[in-house]
């Protein structure tokens, strides 16, 4: 698995996301609560895969320590 792809494709919706949330956070015709419910979901999606990213990593990582175990 090309983990560095991944990883690297996750960081472009990542800045995509941030760019996004800056946009909302500088449009001066949404009031706070509707500023606060379009800023929700991107924030969220931002964790979702970031935790995902994580995941993604530590199985690889378990993975390889497992391969290298077994070729012992």
């Amino acid at each position: 698995m090309n983990i560095e792809f991944i990883e690297n494709k996750f960081n472009e919706i990542i800045k995509e996301l941030e760019r996004e949330v800056l946009e909302v956070l500088n449009n001066q015709s949404l009031d706070k609560k509707q500023t606060n419910l379009r800023v929700k979901p991107l924030v969220s999606t931002k964790k979702i895969l970031e935790n995902a990213l994580d995941s993604i990593k530590l199985v690889q990582k378990v993975s390889l320590e497992e391969i290298e175990k077994n070729s012992k």
